[in-house]
């Protein structure tokens, strides 16, 4: 198995020729005979007992040739493509050349760019942290104060703007109940606007366990055509309302390690600083990341959006799955194609091609380098994260990847290490 020319064509094209030897060959011809033996019916043998070369005789010569070939071309492909000096992307396409002897393929694909990059040092990029204001806390307390409310089935007074309360209700069209109009214990917020417009209001007022009426009419361009335009009576049953915690030192010991208010405040902000610093540094790094991909020079072969596009599509059912779905289920409750999703992921994979192309021209020009002990210290991280056994995690990702993922973050870091920053 050996090349035999090489040649590199236009948009990052190559042609490469290469030979897998003979006898390689009749041993992947072999295994394919025994392979496809069983299913191969010759007269006067019994299933399975024909020689090779009488089944070559009513069939062909080369019955077993395109299962022996396939046999033989990863190997013979990968010692080419590897003394050719070739980085290559996406599947080629092989033809047959000559089997005269050795025998001769041909393989037509892309070869990984080699990009240039200039002006990457130095870019200038705001940096805009939100302050951090008093109704921030306010507001971060009051979801802190929402998350551990009890529902109340007795309480004085009437029902106000802004309570939540839990209702029982069902919807009437001329006397008759209609489709998709009742709730048990539906969980609703005066003043939300996420019933049929005056809805709520006739709400407000009422008491706890009062039974009565609302009357709505559906707006005209109302999303369920038969209900559009025509009056409703809701049938309604206020059943509980929602109790917030009283906002104290004791609330504070319950819910935190502090022990009082005015400190569990103070960790609220400073947890709300860092995410603000956060969610800036992230925007900061995204504009330098559009500039990057806009100083990137490099013609960039179809087959790499292709190829990571896929990934996103892995990614996203990945996701689905851990959410207790799977991609197929998701097509069927959104009514998607796999096409139509590659197309809403396409944009953002070619955004990811793009800059690890322009990281990866960074790393070359800037000489950047990995050692053993950031490989060493990242494979652990990923041992750790995902409570994986270190031995499993090599085994699953290559060291060249790993080598790979730490350049093209240690390039993003020079990027924003000499980045002009405006505040």
């Amino acid at each position: 198995m050996s090349l035999i020319k090489k040649e590199l064509t236009e948009g990052n094209g190559y042609t490469i020729e290469f030979s897998v030897d003979k006898e390689v060959y009749k041993a992947a011809e072999l295994k394919a005979y025994k392979k496809n033996v069983k299913s191969i019916n010759v007269p006067g043998f019994r299933r399975g007992k024909a020689p090779m070369h009488i089944i070559k005789t009513m069939y062909g010569k080369d019955v077993f040739f395109e299962d022996a070939i396939n046999e033989c071309i990863p190997e013979a492909f990968e010692a080419a493509i590897k003394e050719a000096e070739l980085t290559i992307v996406g599947n080629p396409q092989f033809d047959l050349v000559s089997m005269e002897g050795d025998i001769v393929l041909k393989a037509i694909g892309f070869v990984k760019p080699v990009p240039t990059i200039e002006g990457y040092a130095g870019i200038e990029v705001e940096k805009k942290v939100k302050r951090v204001l008093k109704k921030d806390v306010e507001a971060e307390l009051e979801k802190v104060l929402d998350r551990n409310a009890r529902f109340v089935t007795e309480a004085e007074g009437e029902l106000k703007d802004g309570d939540t309360v839990q209702l029982d209700f069902e919807g009437f069209v001329d006397g008759v109940a209609f489709e998709g109009g009742k709730g048990t214990d539906y969980e609703l917020k005066l003043g939300s606007g996420s019933f049929i417009p005056g809805f709520e209001a006739q709400i407000v007022g009422k008491k706890l366990g009062e039974e009565f009426d609302v009357n709505v009419t559906f707006p005209e361009d109302y999303s369920a055509k038969d209900l559009a335009g025509k009056a409703a009576t809701f049938k309604c049953t206020v059943k509980a309302l929602k109790q917030l915690p009283v906002a104290d030192d004791e609330f504070a010991k319950d819910v935190s390690e502090f022990d009082t208010l005015d400190e569990y405040k103070a960790d609220l902000k400073a947890k709300i600083v860092a995410r603000n610093e956060a969610e800036a540094e992230a925007d900061m790094e995204s504009k330098l990341s559009e500039a990057l991909m806009e100083k990137l020079v490099c013609e960039i072969p179809e087959p790499m959006f292709e190829a990571e596009t896929e990934n996103y599509l892995r990614d996203y059912d990945t996701r689905l799955r851990q959410s207790g779905l799977d991609l197929k289920t998701y097509m069927q409750y959104t009514g998607m194609t796999l096409d139509t999703l590659r197309e809403q992921l396409r944009p953002q994979a070619e955004k990811q091609v793009k800059l690890r192309l322009a990281l990866e021209a960074i790393a070359k020009a800037e000489a950047l380098a990995v050692t053993e002990e950031e490989t060493a210290e990242e494979y652990n991280r990923i041992a750790t994260t995902y409570g994986v056994e270190l031995d499993e995690v090599k085994k699953m990702i290559a060291v060249e990847d790993i080598e790979a993922d730490l350049l093209v973050a240690k390039a993003m870091t020079f990027v924003k290490n000499s980045a002009v920053i405006k505040k």
